[in-house]
Parts: C-alpha cells; structure tokens; sequence
C-alpha cells in the first residue's frame, strides 16, 4: 500500500471515530434530557402537595435506578434543580420541593447509595460560596435539611462532612441573617462530637454577637446541656426578644433536669420568668414549671418543690412560685391537711382553763410554713375578690359568686389554727425553738393578719404576745476576740426589718382603736428607756430600746396620739435620741441617728436639736454613722424643704437664706466646725466631691456616701417645683453635677445609683419646661467638667484621655436625647398659659415652651461656645470643639423660631471661616446650615443685633455678637446652586457680593461689615472699648484701599485665579 493509501484510510478511521464519538455524545445527550425531563416532571407534582412525596420518591427512585451512571443521575439532578436557586421568596411550593429533594437525598444514603449524596452535597458547598445571597440561601437550607434528616447510620466519607463543617463555619458569618440562621441549623448536628469542639466554642462567641433574634434562637436550641453553656443560656432570659426568651425556657425544659441545676440558677429561671412582661414568656415559664419541675421531678408535692428552691434565702421566688400553682390550679386544696395538723391539743374534757395546758407544737419546717402562708393569703384574696364580685351582681351569678367565697372561708378557717390561744402556742414554739426556727416563726406571724380578734379574750391573749415580742431582747453571739456583737442589721426589732414588719402587722391587726397600737408600745419603751435614761444600760440595752422606738415612730401619724402617754415627745427626745447619738458604741449612734430621721418627720417645723445633732453626725461621724444622718437629712428637706432645714438652725437670719445664690459655696470638711452654718445644700454639693467618707470596698452599695447623695439630689430635682426657696441658677449646677457622676468611671460598680439617676434622667425633662431651661443650662458646664485637659480638668495617658472623652460625649449626646423628650400633657397645658411673650414669628408658636426651655436654645449656646474660642487652640481644645460640632448637628430647627435660625446661621457661617475644625466636622455643619436656609422664611434678611442681644438675654449668655461674631465675616446671601470653575463664575459671585453690598443695612454697612483681613477682626476683639472706633476706622480704610486695587485687577484676573476663588469658598455655608 503506498503512502497516499494509508494516509487516505488513516482520514477515513478518524471520520469514522468521530462520527461514532458524535452519535455516542447525541445519544448521551439525548438520554441526559429526557432524564431531566422525569426528574422536572416529577418536581413539579412535588410542589403541588406533600402528600405526594411518598410516591413521588418511589418514582424518582425508580429514575435513578434506570440511569446508566448515578454520576449522571446526580448530574441531571442538579442541573434541574438549578432554578431553585433563583426563588428568593419562601413560597410552599419552593419549601416543598427543598424537603422533598432532602428527603431523596436521605432516603438514598439509607439504601446504601451514598454516591449519588455525595455529589449533591459538593453541588450545594460550591453553591453556598456563590456571590448571589439568593443562592447561598438555597444552598444552606438544603444542606441543614439534609444534615438534620440523615440517619445516624448513614454512610458518608468523612472529606464530605469536613467539607460541610468547614463551609458552615464559614457561612455562621454571613451578612444574611436566614443563611446564619440554616448554617448554625446544619452544625447543630455535630456540636456534641468531642473532636469538633471548636463548634460549641464558636456558636458560643456568636450567641453573645449576633444581632438576629431568629439566629439567637436557633443557637439556642442548638447548644447541649454542659455546664459551660447552661449560664450563657439562662443569661439569654433577659434577652430583648421574647421568642428567644420563650426558647430559653423550652430548651430548659428539655435539656436541663431539675437536679441538675443550682438553687441560684432554678431561683434565678423562675424569678426572672414568671415577672416577665411578655404573657407568653410566663406562661412558657409556668409549662416548665408544671409539667417538668413541678410534675416529673417534685410528683405534685409543692413542699418537695420548694426545698429544691431554698425559701429561707429566696423567700420571694418562693411565694412567687406558689401564687402561680395556685392561681394555674395545679395544687389541688382540700380540708384534711391544714395547719392544726402541727397542734396536738393537750387538755381533756374535765380540765378548766386551756391556758393552764398549752397544746403540744409540732415544729413546721420552713417550706411548710412558706407553703401554709401563702395558700391561706390566696384563700383570703380569692374569697373577698368573689363576694366584690358577689356584691356588684345580682340574681343567680351574685349567689354563685357568694357561694364560691363561703367555701373558700371556710376552707380557710379548717386550715388556720382553730383559736388564737392555739396559734399564740404555734407561733412561741417556734420563736423558743431558736435561730434555725426564725423563718417558719415569721411567716407564722403574718397568717395574724388573717385570725378573728372581735373578742376581748383573743385581743388579750394577743395583745400579752404582742408585749413580749417587744420585750424580747436583742439575739447576740461573741466573736473570736470575746467581744459581744449583736446579730441583724442592728436597727429593727429583732435585728431585721422583715420580722419587725410582720410584728407590725399583728399589733394592727390586734390593737385597732385610735391610740392603742401607740399606748401599747410606748409602755414598753418607757419601760426600757429606764436603765438608758439611769445610764446603766449596756449597749445592747440601748439598741433594743432604740429599735422599739423606731418602729413607734415609723408607724405613728402624728405627735398628737403621744400625748399623755407614758413618755412624750419632748421627753423621748432629750432623754433617749440625742444622748443615744452621742453614745460611746457606734451601733447605738446609728440606730440613733435613725429615730432621730424618724422624729423630725413627725414635727411639723424640724426642731433645732434634730436638725444641729443630724448635721454634727453627717459632718464629723464615721462613715456608717454620716451615711444615716446624710438620709434622715435628704428625707428631712424632701418633707420639710430646704428653707425650713436651714431657718431650724438660723431662725433669725430667714431673710438672707432666702437671698438669691448664684453659687455654691465651698466648704472644707476638714475644718468642721466652720461647715456647721452652710446651708444643707451646699453640704450634699461638696460632699460629692470628697473623696474621704471612709467606706470601705465591702460596704452595701446603699451605704456608699455618693450613692446616698446622688440618689437624694435626684429626689429634690425632681421635686424641685415645690421647693421654690432652691434658687433656679443653682438647678443646672446640680443637675450637671449629677450628669458627671452618671458617667464617671468611679461609679460604674454601683448599679443601685445607675438605676436611680436613668429613671431621673427619664422623668425629669417631662415634668416641667422649667426643667428643660435648666438642662439647657447645665450642658456646657457638664461637658466642660468633663472634658479632659482643658478648663483646670487633669489630662493623663492617652488611653485616660480618650475614655474621658468617650464619656463626654456620649453625656452631650444623652442630654440632647433629654430635650427631644416631650413634656406631659398637664404641663403641657401650664405652659401654654404662661407663654405670653416672643417675636412675631414665634406667635404661631405660642403653644409651646420658650426659646430657653427648647432645643433651639441649646444649639445657641453650643453655637456660643464654639464662637467664644479665639486664637490658637491646644488639641484638648480641638478636639472639644470636634464634639460640640456633632453634637449641635443632632438639633433639628422648628420652623417658627425664624429669630433663632438666623441667629445660628450668622454663627454657623462665623465658624466656617474663622474656626479650623476636622473635616468631617465642617462637612456636618455645612449640611446643618443647608437645613437652616432651607426653613428660613426670609433667607436674603440678617437677624438684627437688637434682636440677637435678644436671644442671648433669654438665654443668659453673656456673649456680645457684634465683638465675637463680627458682621463682616457673617454676611449672609443667596446660596445659588455652585458653578462650574470660571471666569463666568467668579464674576457671578462678585455681582452678587455687589448686590449684597447695596441691600445691606446701616449697621452692615459700618467699618465692622467691611470684609477686611482676619487680623482686623482679631485686634477688635482684643481692644479696649475706648480704642475700638480708631482702630475700625484704620481698618476701614485699608480695606477700602484693597477693594479698590481688586476692581482694577479685575479684567486681568485668570482662570487659575477663578478656581483657586471657588476652592476658597468650598469651606463657607452661605
């Protein structure tokens, strides 16, 4: 064969093979479509319904089966499902076809075909990366479907499940919170694997970060039970939403047994549970208290329940969960268990008197006792709410109502103890069994309230008890050095407030007539003031006898009911007060000190005796003792008033405590004696600021002197409407100070006070326009204490400064988000009436508060401030000024205030030339000034220096506009559209610099108007008032003479000229 012979049937074989190759890929082709075409044909009767899926999946497996590869099923299968992943909505149909594809997928892993898994799953991976979110979306819902559907005994590689971890990760960072939200979905299933570890870690980190309430609580529910996530969990009830609230319960529910937690936690759960605001969060809380807790672990028994909860130490949690139970009617009351169960009765039928054999007591543990009491108080509620009910209706509905409340009396008179000797002998056991027995005696003492004393030999009986509780000394033990130390807080009956309340409760539920509860405790005070008075007494003597007295005084009316008893007023003052709070033991100063607070509330003009001892013990007492005295005083001057606590120890000088103060005055507290005459004002003023009360770093928070101050300042603003003898210029210092302590670092551990002053804060600018007047006030003394650096304020390292500067200005920020709070109606209404008074373009607005009193005003004095800085300025400075600028921007202008927006437009445009701040800053002012002309009714007109003087002698401001702000540097025109760079341009801008010119007034058109050089203005503001007009009239002239050289130069003026001109005007507003 020659050569042109093979290679002719050389070309021949290669047509051949490439027209089989062709028919092969044809054929191959062919199949492939009408494979895709059963596979959407059987999509598309999936979406119609799920009852489908069944043998819509039978069909789909039988496809499978049919295809020449699953590789090519598994490519077909992707390539349908393709436009899935362009569906953005969530529509039942898309959601059909996403489990019917998880539910093949998982049922193939089943059967043994993992390939045709591992395919889809590497399709979706490289389709959650995609840009699209609509794709990535897709992607992460049908991988965490698929995830959470597999069998544990599916067989898939593990390069597959490293890559779908891997992947996941990834995409719990991602911006779309429903892919987030799928993808920690998808990881739920391998967080409780030990080599994945970093899994729960970074869930964790995320649960504290994440943004989305949906995603929150999908890592809930996606957390294992451990005791690393059971605290992140149970902080998770006082998240914002109440979806994720509601999952906190649930997942505690069924992740986390009873036993399993801590009585801290179960008590913090419920606590914060059944007070939850939201309905469905309680009632959340309540299933899992019921039907886990309560039914599974505790077999219905509500005492079981409540030692799992320690009512000694959470007594509240405890009488919380029982008034739920209750009210759910999940503890089922009957009348063979009640509390005469405790109460064996000695005496038989041929005995006399009962009191001659006291019953045999069964001692109560303190969970039946808290148990008893609160099922006898719902008893009661509930029988008086159904004869209320019973009372307002009529016919069949009242006798039922009247039915339901004589059963429930009577269930209650089976349970309560069958006379008041038997509860008299219950409720002494218990006090005699001792300390461990404190509890169940207390809450004995209050199912008092609830026994009959109509007759006379009940009140007897009880009132003889009610002598001995008073007369029951104090409990005490020795400590290691011998010394006697009394137990309690050292200033109730019976060293705690709780049992001196429930001892107050029976002695009025017993002595009821007028004067007999004060007659019955006043024998026993004069009773034990007798070694006091002797001065034999110990000092356990002295508190004893101090704490009965203090309840005396803390629950009598008025004086008038201690007349002609066995020891009055005056008596009780002099021979038992003052010497107590000068006694050696400083136990009894405190408690002392106390009754004296209590004594001078009950008069009605505070005596100089109360008044000089209250100060001397604020002013030179040791820090628990001047910590009492500094609160009887705040309560003195919130009932009495400032005035009164002053004249009680200066009666003659009443008219000059009325003079108007300006100032506080400031004191030294190492020279006490000198301090004794200060008003009681300046006292709280300058004891913020000392810094040696002496209290140490375990002291309450309630007992810290700054705490006690801040909460007492707070009071009396808040009330300060009807202390009208505060005089107004000493408002905004108070309130400035109490700004200053709301954001200083040295209070941020003491939450009581934090809590205190953001209610303040909250409540003080609604009450009163005066109110806002004198927020106005305090905002540039404020920001200026606080600001580091500049006015005498200390600096330090650069990370000090910035957090002082942090501080600052989220304190200038919170008060401008107190003047955008808006006034109640009724003061509303007050201060329409008095607003009688204003320009022209404010009558439209007389409806409202004054300039002073409104935001408009605050930007002036913003405005001032930033116009009072001259010269060169130190970064401190700058960096103040930086802050009030984005601050001021926040103020939006009323359109009625036309006087103030002209105003701030003459000071915004003085800023922009003479004052060089950040960019960003200028920038923000430009657009406020945009805003302002844009609400400017007449933009062409300046504001008149009379009426400028105006606003500022409303504001108080001593700032002088035609000196600070001078009118060369202010003119305002037109604010045209900005043209392109040009000679066209500049010569526009010089026409309408010329029209201004001739529309301007007398005084525009004085030398001050002339628009001469910044040094000009500079020697005006430094100048005397005699040099002023010399120095303008040389400056009138020299800027004659360049206004003049700039005509003739005008034709010869370039193009580089022009827009170096435009580029100069970049930085003005108008």
């Amino acid at each position: 064969m020659t050569m042109s012979e093979r290679e002719r049937c050389r070309n021949d074989s290669r047509v051949a093979e490439t027209e089989r190759r062709y028919m092969g890929e044809m054929e191959a082709d062919k199949e492939e479509r009408q494979l895709r075409s059963r596979i959407a044909k059987i999509f598309d009767e999936a979406k119609t319904s799920n009852a489908t899926h069944i043998r819509k999946l039978k069909d789909l497996s039988s496809v499978l089966a049919k295809a020449s590869s699953p590789r090519q099923f598994a490519a077909a299968f992707c390539r349908v499902l393709t436009p899935l992943f362009c569906i953005q909505r969530r529509t039942s149909s898309a959601e059909r076809i996403v489990r019917f594809v998880s539910a093949f997928a998982c049922a193939r892993a089943s059967s043994g075909c993992d390939q045709f898994l591992e395919e889809l799953v590497q399709f979706l991976l490289v389709a959650s990366a995609a840009a699209n979110k609509t794709a990535r979306f897709r992607a992460c819902q049908m991988i965490s479907e698929i995830i959470m559907r597999l069998p544990d005994d599916a067989e898939v590689s593990d390069d597959v499940w490293d890559d779908v971890i891997e992947c996941m990760k990834l995409r719990v960072r991602d911006k779309v919170s429903f892919i987030r939200t799928f993808a920690v979905r998808a990881l739920s299933r391998f967080v409780n694997d030990a080599e994945n570890s970093d899994i729960l870690d970074l869930l964790l980190e995320m649960l504290q970060l994440e943004q989305s309430a949906e995603v929150r609580k999908t890592i809930l529910l996606a957390l294992p039970p451990t005791n690393a996530t059971s605290l992140l969990i149970i902080d998770c009830t006082l998240d914002v939403s109440e979806a994720v609230r509601k999952a906190v319960y649930s997942v505690i529910a069924s992740k986390f047994p009873l036993k399993s937690l801590s009585i801290k936690l179960r008590t913090l759960i419920l606590q914060r549970g059944l007070a939850d605001r939201s309905i469905i969060v309680s009632k959340e809380c309540l299933r899992l208290l019921r039907d886990e807790w309560f039914s599974k672990s505790c077999n219905y028994d509500p005492k079981e329940l409540l030692k799992y909860l320690d009512v000694e130490t959470y007594e509240f949690v405890g009488e919380a969960v029982m008034d739920a139970l209750l009210k759910d009617g999940s503890i089922k009351l009957h009348d063979k268990q009640s509390i005469q169960e405790y109460i064996v009765s000695t005496v038989t039928e041929n005995e006399g008197d009962p009191a001659d054999s006291p019953p045999s007591i069964q001692l109560m543990e303190p969970e039946s006792a808290i148990y008893w009491k609160t099922v006898c108080r719902f008893l009661q509620t509930k029988a008086q709410a159904k004869g209320s009910d019973a009372a307002v209706t009529t016919g069949t509905e009242a006798a039922m109502y009247a039915a339901e409340a004589s059963d429930n009396n009577d269930l209650l008179d089976k349970i309560l103890p069958a006379t008041v000797f038997d509860y008299v002998a219950l409720v002494r056991a218990h006090i005699d069994a001792g300390a461990n027995y404190r509890f169940a005696s207390r809450q004995l003492l209050l199912l008092g309230a609830m026994l009959d004393f109509s007759d006379s030999t009940s009140r007897k009986i009880a009132g003889a008890f009610l002598q001995d509780l008073l007369r029951r000394p104090l409990d005490f033990e020795i400590d290691e050095t011998g010394i006697e130390v009394v137990i309690g807080d050292g200033l109730n009956l019976g060293g705690d407030k709780d049992w001196a309340d429930a001892v107050t409760s029976l002695a009025k539920k017993v002595h009821v007539a007028i004067g007999e509860i004060e007659s019955a405790v006043l024998g026993v005070v004069e009773e034990l003031a007798r070694p006091c008075r002797e001065r034999t007494a110990d000092f356990k003597q002295w508190m004893h006898c101090l704490a009965v007295t203090g309840l005396l005084l803390q629950n009598v009316k008025s004086f008038h009911l201690l007349q002609g008893q066995a020891i009055q007023p005056s008596e009780l003052l002099q021979s038992l007060l003052l010497p107590g709070a000068k006694h050696s033991h400083l136990d009894v100063q405190r408690v002392s000190v106390r009754c004296l607070g209590l004594f001078g509330l009950l008069e009605k003009k505070p005596s100089e005796d109360v008044v000089k001892q209250l100060r001397v013990s604020f002013i030179k007492g040791p820090a628990p003792i001047s910590t009492m005295a500094c609160k009887a005083l705040i309560d003195l001057v919130l009932w009495h008033g400032p005035l009164e606590v002053d004249k009680a120890l200066r009666p003659g000088d009443a008219s000059q405590l009325e003079q108007i103060k300006m100032a506080f005055t400031a004191l030294n507290f190492l020279d006490a004696d000198d301090n004794m005459d200060a008003e009681f004002l300046d006292l709280l003023y300058a004891g913020l600021d000392r810094t040696d009360w002496g209290n140490s770093v375990e002291s309450d928070e309630s007992e810290i002197m700054q705490a006690v101050i801040g909460e007492g300042l707070g009071k009396i603003l808040l009330l300060s409407e009807n202390y009208t003898s505060i005089p107004t210029s000493l408002h905004p210092l108070l309130l400035a100070k109490l700004i200053e302590l709301y954001f200083s670092d040295e209070t941020s551990g003491l939450q009581r006070l934090k809590q205190c002053l953001s209610v303040f804060f909250e409540h003080y600018p609604t009450l009163s326009a005066n109110h806002k007047k004198y927020l106005s006030k305090a905002f540039i003394p404020a920001v200026r204490s606080m600001w580091p650096a500049i006015f005498g304020n200390a600096g330090g390292t650069a990370v000090v400064v910035s957090n002082l500067r942090k501080h600052a200005t989220q304190a200038s920020r919170f008060m401008v988000q107190m003047m955008h709070a808006p006034l109640y109606a009724v003061h509303d209404e007050t201060e329409n009436a008095e607003s009688g008074t204003g320009s022209v373009e404010n009558a439209n607005h007389s409806s409202g508060p004054s300039l002073e009193c409104r935001e408009e005003g605050l930007a002036v004095r913003i405005a001032a401030e930033l116009a009072s800085f001259t010269g060169k300025r130190t970064a401190a400075e700058r960096s103040y000024m930086s802050a009030l600028c984005r601050t001021l921007v926040l103020i939006q202008f009323h359109p009625s205030e036309q006087d103030a927006i002209r105003l701030m437009r003459r000071l915004l445009n003085h800023l922009s030339a003479n004052v060089h701040l950040e960019k960003d800053a200028m920038k923000e002012l430009k657009l406020m000034a945009e805003r302002l002309e844009s609400v400017d009714s007449r933009p062409e007109e300046a504001l008149a220096l009379d009426q400028a003087n105006l606003i500022f002698g409303k504001l108080e401001l001593d700032f002088n506009l035609d000196v600070n702000v001078p009118a060369a540097s202010c003119t305002i025109p037109q604010t045209p559209a900005r043209p392109r760079p040009g000679r066209g341009a500049s010569r526009s801008r010089r026409r309408a610099k010329d029209d201004e010119e001739e529309m301007s007034s007398e005084e525009e058109s004085s030398p001050v108007s002339v628009p001469v050089a910044a040094g000009s203005s500079r020697s005006q503001r430094a100048s005397k008032t005699a040099a002023l007009t010399k120095m303008m009239s040389t400056a009138n002239r020299v800027a004659t003479a360049r206004i003049e050289e700039d005509d003739e130069d005008e034709g010869e003026e370039s193009e580089v000229t022009s827009q170096d001109s435009d580029d100069s005007d970049e930085e003005e507003f108008f």
